[in-house]
């Protein structure tokens, strides 16, 4: 599905250019950089063996290579903008029943839900904020028809389609003494103040593991249960605290400093379906259109 998902990028890249006739235009049509149109290009080239561009300084300009596969490419975006145009409120006219836990919900899904509705106006959502556990059975019991988590119960009811993957970050108040260093390491953890999550969730668990091998006891001033809480706490002075920086972090954050943890932690986002139903199609369209409008975050990538 990455490789699928950086194909599509390339493709995109390659008819913005040739629409817009320049990468400048080309980063203005599909909302990213003029260097991310650069570097998606040459990527392109690379993977297709094919010289598709003829660079002089301060232009660019397609070869007949590039002429060819952007015809090619026309029946695959006009699929895609059929589908992008189908009145769905009229094809569907239950409500798409959306849950997720509270980060999730509230850095993620609300803006993409505005988004979404701003868009295909005719559409009704009811979004739901629960713990993981219940974002589990609530799509098993087929109260919900999509969930999204970054926990990954084992359940063989429910299928987890893997979107995004970020690795764990130390979060510090501004003035913390290791606010100076490059990277944190679990060492530099003994005897500071913390703030963690509660022992029945998984953020935990993962955490404990990895301090406990080492020896290392951090002094545990609050637990909470969402990593928006743990990140006001942060920044209220309480202490530091390790979390999973997507869809938490978007960029800096006012009065915290964000620094590289040592530890192999990795999570993984997941769009949570039901095995044993059928999928609405409502599901499946917000799903795509959340993979393709969600902007890059900075401590994740495509899985």
């Amino acid at each position: 599905m990455r490789a699928t998902h950086r194909r599509l990028r390339e493709f995109e890249a390659l008819r913005a250019l040739i629409a817009s006739g320049t990468t400048v235009g080309a980063a203005r049509r599909i909302g990213v950089s003029q260097s991310a149109i650069s570097r998606t290009l040459s990527q392109l080239e690379e993977r297709t063996g094919r010289t598709l561009f003829v660079r002089s300084p301060g232009r660019i300009q397609p070869t007949p290579e590039a002429y060819r596969l952007n015809e090619m490419l026309d029946p695959l975006f006009d699929a895609v903008n059929a589908i992008d145009h189908i009145d769905w409120s009229a094809t569907d006219k239950q409500p798409l029943r959306l849950v997720a836990p509270q980060t999730q919900a509230q850095k993620l899904l609300i803006p993409c839900v505005a988004k979404y509705l701003k868009r295909y106006p005719g559409q009704k959502i009811e979004l739901d904020i629960k713990t993981t556990d219940v974002v589990i059975s609530g799509i098993l019991d087929s109260s919900y028809d999509l969930g999204l988590s970054s926990g990954n119960i084992q359940n063989t009811g429910v299928t987890y389609v893997p979107w995004r993957q970020s690795k764990v970050v130390c979060l510090l108040p501004s003035d913390h003494p290791l606010s100076e260093k490059t990277h944190i390491e679990p060492s530099d953890l003994h005897g500071m103040d913390m703030v963690d999550f509660l022992g029945t969730f998984g953020t935990r668990a993962l955490t404990n593991q990895i301090l406990s091998k080492t020896g290392v006891r951090p002094n545990i001033v609050v637990e909470t249960t969402t990593a928006i809480a743990a990140l006001e706490l942060v920044r209220q002075g309480v202490g530091l605290a390790l979390v999973n920086p997507f869809p938490l972090l978007s960029g800096e954050e006012n009065g915290i400093v964000i620094k590289q943890f040592d530890a192999p932690v990795v999570y993984q986002t997941n769009f949570v379906l039901p095995k044993k139903r059928k999928t609405t199609d409502a599901a499946r369209h917000f799903m795509r259109f959340v993979q393709l409008t969600t902007e890059q975050y900075q401590y994740s990538e495509d899985i």
